[in-house]
């Protein structure tokens, strides 16, 4: 995340919303929403605004209603970033927020899940979470992955992803510009084991898929377009 527009944009967080519950899964304090009786589960990966982000929430339990049981941990442990904070700083809080500590506790979120009796699992990342799910694609504990307008991934982390892989993009994204979303989506269709795919969205630019105006139709409409494609993968793969 070299650039602060990621930090645009601030939601206002609101840690009661959803229809979801908190609970602590694999150490982390999560928010549970879906069917606690389902077999499949979907793991979703904060921004930098943190897990009580009320899109964020508002998507998952959109999620739950195609049958999962979806979860959001609060990797950040608290301490989302606050661009509106004088005192906040990015590098310090990048440093603090390392994505390979976020892998980590992924993975014991999701070794909680197998055993509450979870059979499979997908996941999804956004910005600072993106960069969560493509190291975690790396493993064979989850079944899909989608990547969403991620802060920076690397080619080397690309090719050691291991399961159906989606890489949601926007046309206009300083962090990481389209042009090389698609490179990296070559390097993808290489990997002929599984699926894969990589679309830019026309028009929008990093966040569009969380941090978007719910007054705005368009923005809204383009959102739900992504929401929708992201669902669809998760549906196709998470079996």
């Amino acid at each position: 995340m070299s650039s602060s527009q990621c930090l645009e944009n601030p939601p206002t967080l609101n840690p009661d919303y959803g229809v979801g519950t908190v609970e602590e899964l694999g150490g982390l304090n999560t928010y549970v929403t879906g069917p606690s009786d389902s077999k499949l589960a979907i793991l979703l990966a904060n921004d930098a605004f943190g897990y009580e982000a009320p899109n964020l929430r508002k998507l998952a339990d959109k999620v739950a209603a195609a049958g999962f049981l979806v979860v959001v941990p609060d990797f950040l442990y608290g301490d989302p970033a606050n661009p509106n904070n004088p005192k906040f700083d990015r590098d310090i809080w990048m440093k603090n927020h390392d994505t390979a500590k976020g892998c980590e506790d992924a993975l014991k979120v999701i070794a909680a899940l197998k055993n509450r009796g979870i059979s499979a699992v997908g996941a999804a990342g956004f910005c600072w979470g993106g960069m969560v799910v493509v190291k975690l694609a790396s493993y064979d504990c989850i079944q899909a992955a989608v990547i969403l307008h991620p802060g920076t991934i690397t080619a080397d982390e690309i090719r050691a992803v291991k399961v159906p892989t989606a890489i949601l993009g926007a046309e206009f994204d300083h962090i990481f510009p389209s042009e090389q979303l698609k490179q990296l989506g070559e390097i993808l269709a290489a990997k002929s084991q599984f699926e894969s795919y990589v679309k830019i969205f026309p028009g929008v630019a990093h966040g569009w898929t969380m941090r978007y105006n719910d007054e705005d139709d368009s923005a809204v409409k383009i959102a739900e377009e992504a929401h929708l494609d992201m669902l669809n993968w998760l549906v196709k793969h998470v079996k």
